[in-house]
């Protein structure tokens, strides 16, 4: 996938690409047990938002960001250069078994998952875990059994499941279910107010097509904010089975 210039300047320099907060990594990495010397994939890793929460929970463990844009991948080096124990690669999550790094202890995958699709992503992490690996990843989840259309259209035609549906998919895929929690709203404002502060930074000279990028980033904060009751993302942790 191919991302517009517009995207990259609204995108440029911000601290993360996606939901979520320090406390979601510990929260996994608390239910993971990992081991001191854990080699754990930050998969779709983005600007590198989750890394230094990575790096507290398991401050020995080696980190290998991943992402797919060549743009993120260098600003998460930028920001964590001299920084011995983290690894960045541009590459498609798809092929994490094939990474060097692999087998790991833990992929983290916060709100890219859904980019492979939940079945296709739960195969293909698992394929890339050590034995009792674990995998933790954030999931479009509707909160509600009937949740309204404009829930639905949040999320842009993906096929957002209800909370046992992921749980039900993850343990076919071969995982034990450690635990799981909504990502709070906090960690969600966590990512739009940066975005908005820059949506109205660049708006007053914005050309066409990176006022037409700005519209749809404001118009998913706004929207995000009116259906938040009914869907979000569902942070789950799981351990591979045998």
């Amino acid at each position: 996938m191919t991302l517009p210039a517009a995207f990259f300047t609204l995108h440029r320099d911000l601290p993360r690409e996606g939901p979520g907060a320090p406390d979601d990594v510990g929260f996994a990495a608390m239910l993971a047990g990992l081991p001191e010397s854990a080699v754990i994939a930050d998969a779709g890793c983005g600007p590198g938002g989750d890394i230094a929460a990575l790096l507290a929970a398991a401050p020995d463990a080696r980190v290998v960001a991943l992402d797919l844009h060549q743009p993120f991948v260098d600003q998460a080096r930028a920001r964590f250069a001299g920084q011995p124990n983290v690894a960045f690669r541009c590459t498609d999550m798809a092929d994490l078994a094939s990474e060097t790094a692999a087998p790991f202890d833990m992929i983290w995958c916060a709100g890219a998952l859904y980019f492979l699709g939940l079945t296709k992503g739960l195969a293909a992490f698992r394929a890339a875990l050590k034995p009792d690996g674990i995998l933790a990843f954030s999931e479009p989840c509707h909160f509600t059994d009937n949740p309204s259309k404009a829930a639905h259209d949040f999320w842009d035609g993906y096929a957002t499941r209800l909370k046992a549906d992921i749980l039900s998919e993850t343990r076919a895929a071969g995982y034990e279910i450690l635990g799981h929690r909504p990502v709070s709203d906090a960690g969600w404002e966590g990512y739009f107010r940066p975005l908005q502060a820059r949506i109205a930074q660049l708006g007053p000279d914005a050309n066409a097509d990176l006022a037409a990028i700005l519209d749809l980033a404001a118009d998913e904060a706004s929207n995000w904010r009116d259906v938040k009751a009914e869907t979000g993302y569902l942070v789950v942790v799981a351990r591979k089975t045998t």
